[in-house]
């Protein structure tokens, strides 16, 4: 696993302990939110795993679960930080896989959240490349979603109120220019 990668893992797992421990979904709700950002980053498997399980996390135990079942997650997930931390990758994706059938079995769901957790990272991802000059109509085909939900995503953001990058021209400036390039040539200059 990429070490860079292996690190944000670690560090979204140690809260997560922490969250479970404190019975906190909506800690794990915001934890969610970042672990599902670094899917759309990364696009690898830990990644999206990791983000799996931290949106079901957050989902069940938004809907109140007992304490013997918190513990048995607590558990599995800090045995799956422990093996992270000692280099043992294939025990680790095994302790997720565990993870996410304790999770399955408590919540029937959990084929609903992989299917969400997913297309949030697409839509995340969309906004990026969004943001770097691609129409929303190319960017949405190219990611197979909807420009409805892309568009909803960047309303949500900042990308549209953002100050101009170093050597972009601002939007008054494009106009006179255009306005000068089309001026000039009516007058057949």
């Amino acid at each position: 696993m990429n070490q860079i990668i292996k690190e944000d893992i670690k560090s979204i797992i140690r809260k997560a302990v922490l969250l479970v421990k404190g019975s906190n979904p909506s800690g794990l709700g915001s934890l969610s939110d970042r672990s599902i950002h670094n899917a759309s980053i990364f696009q690898d498997m830990d990644s999206v795993g990791i983000a799996v399980v931290i949106y079901a996390l957050s989902k069940l135990m938004g809907r109140g679960i007992s304490r013997a079942d918190i513990d048995g997650l607590h558990s599995l997930l800090r045995r799956g930080l422990e093996l992270l931390s000692s280099d043992k990758d294939a025990a680790y994706r095994a302790t997720i896989r565990a993870l996410l059938k304790r999770i399955a079995l408590l919540d029937e769901r959990l084929g609903q959240y992989i299917i969400e957790v997913v297309r949030q990272a697409e839509i995340k991802k969309g906004s990026k490349i969004y943001d770097h000059g691609i129409s929303i109509a190319q960017t949405a085909d190219i990611l197979g979603i909807s420009q409805w939900e892309l568009m909803s995503y960047i309303g949500k953001t900042s990308i549209t109120d953002r100050e101009l990058r170093p050597g972009m021209i601002d939007i008054a400036e494009r106009m006179r220019n255009a306005r000068a390039i089309f001026r000039t040539k009516e007058h057949g200059v």
